[in-house]
C-alpha cells in the first residue's frame, strides 16, 4: 500500500495518520493514532478504518531529541509490522509557524528548516517539536520526501491593516504582527463551504474553530480577512487552559506586584487559565457541561460570551454576516455552546433550529434565520495529506 504519513508532533506527543494514495488519495485515513508520554513512559494507541484499536508501550531512552526519534522509529516498525506491503511515499508535517516567508506548503530541506528555526521564538511551545520530528524522519527515512504545511499560511491573504499592531515601526519590521493560526482547519472548512451553504460561501463567513485551542476567522470570498489569534496562539478567545486576549497591563501588574517572571507568566497564560482557571474544575468542556457547580457554569458562560464578542468584531471586519460555521471538538459536539452563542448573536440575525442543533445536523439554522449556521467537522490531517500529494505531484 502506497501511503502518505501525516505527523503532528508536540512536546510530549506525536499524532499520526496514514492516508493511502491509490487508486486516489482517500479523505479518511487507513490508520490514525498517537504516541503519548514522550519524555516519561510513552504509549502508542491507534485505530484503523474498521474501528479496531491497538495499544502498546514504546521503549524510550536518552534526551528529548532522541526520544522523539525513538518514538518515530517505533512507529515505523509498528506500521510495517501491521502493513507488510506498506510503502510510505511522503511525510506531511503540521508546522505551526511559517512566518512571512512561507504562505503555502513547501518541500522541506535543511535550508527551509534553518528558516523555520528562526521562527522558534514566535512559537516556542510548538515549533521546536514540529521541526524535531522533521529531522528525525530525515534521519530514519532519508529517501522519503517531506512537506511542511503551516498553520499561519491561510491568513497571509489578510489586508496589511488586519495584520498590524500599533507598535513602533522598528518593532513591527522585526516581524511582530498578527499571524493567525488554525489555518489548516480553516482552509479545509472553507473548501467545504460551497457544498454546505451555497452562494453564501462567497460572502461574509465566520468560522469558529472551538477546541482546547480556540480561535475564529472571518472570510470574504473564501479567503481570510481577519482572525482572533495574532502574534501567538494565546490571543483571542478564551481556551481550555489559555487566557485568550488579556490587557497587557495585567501582566505588568503581575510582574511588579507578584514578582512573576517570564516562566511563571508563560505557565499562567498557556497552562493555568481559560476554562480550567475560571472553573477550577477542568479544561474539558464535556466535564463542565455535565457539572452542576456554579464555577463550571461561569466558565462556560464566559467562553460563549467571548465568542459572541468576537463575532461582532469579525462581522465588522468581514463587512457583514452571511454564515456562521462551527468546527473543532467543542464546535462539532457541544450543542449547548452553539445554542448559547446563537442566542447572544440573535441581534445579527442568527437563529438556530433547536432539534437540528441537538442532532448535530450539518445545517442548524432556523427557516427564518437571516444567517446560515452550519456545523462542519474539520480534517486537518486530510488537508495536510492533500497538500503533500499535490505539492509533490507538481514538483515532478
Amino acid at each position: 500500500m502506497k501511503a502518505v504519513l501525516v505527523i503532528n508532533a508536540g512536546s510530549s506527543s506525536l499524532k499520526f495518520a496514514l492516508f493511502p494514495t491509490e487508486p486516489e488519495l482517500a479523505g479518511s485515513p487507513a490508520l490514525s493514532g498517537q504516541i503519548e508520554g514522550i519524555g516519561a513512559t510513552p504509549q502508542l494507541s491507534a485505530k484503523d478504518a474498521h474501528g479496531e484499536r491497538y495499544h502498546e508501550a514504546v521503549k524510550a531512552s536518552g534526551s528529548q531529541n532522541e526520544q522523539h526519534r525513538d518514538a518515530l522509529n517505533h512507529l515505523f516498525g509498528w506500521l510495517s509490522a501491521h502493513n507488510p506491503n506498506l510503502d510510505i511515499v511522503a511525510a506531511g508535517h503540521r508546522i505551526v509557524h511559517g512566518g512571512e516567508l512561507y504562505s503555502a506548503p513547501v518541500q522541506l530541506n535543511e535550508f527551509v528548516l534553518r528558516d523555520l528555526d528562526g521562527f522558534i521564538p514566535l512559537a516556542p511551545l510548538h515549533q521546536p517539536h514540529n521541526l524535531r520530528a522533521v529531522r528525525a524522519v530525515a534521519t530514519l527515512m532519508p529517501d522519503v520526501p517531506q512537506v511542511g504545511c503551516f498553520d499561519t499560511a491561510f491568513h497571509r491573504s489578510q489586508p496589511a491593516l488586519a495584520q498590524a499592531y500599533a507598535l513602533p515601526r522598528a518593532i513591527s519590521a522585526e516581524g511582530v504582527k498578527r499571524y493567525g493560526f488554525h489555518g489548516l482547519s480553516y482552509d479545509y472548512v472553507a473548501r467545504k463551504l460551497p457544498d454546505v451553504i451555497g452562494e453564501r460561501s462567497r460572502g461574509a463567513v465566520l468560522i469558529a474553530h472551538l477546541g482546547n485551542g480556540a480561535s475564529m476567522c472571518a472570510l470574504r470570498d473564501g479567503k481570510s480577512v481577519a482572525s482572533t489569534m495574532g502574534f501567538t496562539a494565546v490571543e483571542g478567545l478564551m481556551m481550555g487552559t489559555r487566557t485568550g486576549s488579556l490587557d497587557p497591563g495585567v501582566m505588568l501588574y503581575l510582574m511588579e506586584q507578584k514578582g512573576m517572571d517570564v516562566k511563571a507568566l508563560t505557565n499562567l497564560l498557556y497552562k493555568e487559565s481559560g476554562l480550567l482557571g475560571v472553573s477550577g474544575i477542568s479544561q474539558d468542556m464535556r466535564t463542565l457541561l455535565a457539572s452542576n457547580a456554579r464555577e463550571a457554569r461561569e466558565a462556560v458562560d464566559l467562553f460563549c460570551y467571548r465568542i459572541a464578542r468576537e463575532i461582532g468584531s469579525l462581522a465588522a471586519a468581514a463587512g457583514g454576516l452571511d454564515a456562521l460555521v462551527f468546527t473543532g471538538g467543542i464546535g462539532e459536539h457541544a450543542a449547548p455552546v452553539r445554542e448559547q452563542v446563537a442566542k447572544l448573536s440573535a441581534w445579527l440575525g442568527v437563529t438556530i433550529d433547536a432539534s437540528a442543533n441537538a442532532a448535530h445536523a450539518t445545517r442548524i439554522d432556523a427557516p427564518d434565520s437571516r444567517v446560515a449556521v452550519a456545523v462542519i467537522p474539520t480534517n486537518e490531517e486530510g488537508m495536510i495529506a492533500r497538500y503533500t500529494v499535490d505539492l509533490l505531484a507538481h514538483a515532478h
